[in-house]
C-alpha cells in the first residue's frame, strides 16, 4: 500500500517558492511514491515540474485544477496532464458565489460536458464541509454531484476531514463510491474544541477502517493534505506518512 501514498502539494504552497526540484527531491527522501499537482508558484515551468518528478521517480496522483482553467483552458490543462503523466483532473473547490443550488446545477452540467469533451481523462471532485448546507433534489450538494444514476461521470476525490468536520462518519459516507473515487483525501482532526487540522494518526479521525475499504474499492492514491500546519509543513507530512505506513501494516 505504501506505493499509493502521496504528498498534496497544497500543504507545501509556501516551500514551492523556494524551489520545485529540490522539494520534490526532498519528498522523495522522505519516502512518498508521488505528489498530488496543486498549488504551484504563479508562472509556474511546467517542465520543470515534469523534469522533476521523473528525476525523482515521483508519480503524479493528478492535477486540481480551478473552474475558471477548466472552462478557459481544458487543452492546456490536457496536455500538462499529458506530461506529468496524469489522467486524473479535479476541480478542487468552487468559489462563494457558486456555493447554492443553482451554482451545483450549473457545475455538474460542466464538469460533465468536460468529462464527454476528454473521455480518456477522469473528473473529479473534491469536498469541504459547505456543500453538507446545500440541499438538491432531496440529497446534499456533494451527493448530488456525485450521484452515479443518469450517466454522469463526475467522480468522487473525497476529503474525509472535512466529512468529519461536517458530523458526518467518513465511512459510512464513501461507502457508495465504489470504483467511482481513484484518489481520497487523508488528512486529521485535532481532538479538541477547535477541530482543526492535525497530522494522519494524530486526532480523532479512524484510518484503519478507511484504508481497509480503499484497499477493496478502488483507491489508487491515499493523498495527505494539510491546509494549515502548527509546525514545517515538512514535518507534518512526515508524521503522517510515518503514522500512515503503521496504518498500512494492520490492514487486512
Amino acid at each position: 500500500m505504501e506505493h499509493k501514498f502521496v504528498a498534496q502539494l497544497y500543504t507545501l504552497r509556501e516551500e514551492l517558492r523556494e524551489g520545485i526540484r529540490p522539494l520534490f527531491n526532498t519528498l522523495k527522501k522522505m519516502g512518498w511514491a508521488g505528489v498530488q499537482i496543486s498549488a504551484l508558484p504563479k508562472d509556474y515551468d511546467q517542465n520543470e515540474v515534469a523534469i522533476a518528478l521523473k528525476e525523482n521517480n515521483l508519480q503524479a496522483a493528478g492535477m486540481h485544477i480551478s473552474l475558471n482553467r477548466l472552462k478557459d483552458d481544458l487543452n492546456g490543462v490536457l496536455k500538462e496532464a499529458d506530461l506529468y503523466g496524469t489522467k486524473d483532473i479535479i476541480l478542487p473547490s468552487v468559489a462563494p458565489e457558486l456555493q447554492n443550488q443553482a451554482g451545483f446545477i450549473e457545475i455538474k452540467q460542466t464538469l460533465n460536458r468536460i468529462a464527454k469533451e476528454a473521455p480518456e481523462y477522469r473528473i473529479s471532485y473534491h469536498n469541504h464541509a459547505f456543500e453538507f448546507d446545500i440541499q438538491i433534489d432531496g440529497q446534499d450538494a456533494l451527493r448530488y454531484l456525485l450521484d452515479p444514476e443518469n450517466g454522469n461521470q463526475i467522480l468522487a476525490e473525497i476529503d474525509v476531514y472535512w466529512l468529519k468536520k461536517a458530523g458526518i462518519n467518513p465511512l459510512d459516507y464513501i461507502t457508495p463510491y465504489t470504483n467511482r473515487m481513484p484518489i481520497i483525501h487523508l488528512k486529521d482532526m485535532t481532538n479538541d474544541q477547535r477541530q482543526t487540522f492535525a497530522e494522519v494518526g494524530t486526532g480523532v479521525i479512524d484510518f484503519i477502517p478507511i484504508l481497509q475499504w480503499g484497499e477493496k474499492n478502488g483507491i489508487e492514491w491515499y493523498a495527505v493534505e494539510q491546509d494549515i500546519c502548527e509546525r514545517p509543513p515538512l514535518d507534518c507530512l512526515e508524521t503522517s506518512l510515518l503514522n500512515l505506513k503503521n496504518f498500512a501494516k494492520k490492514v487486512k
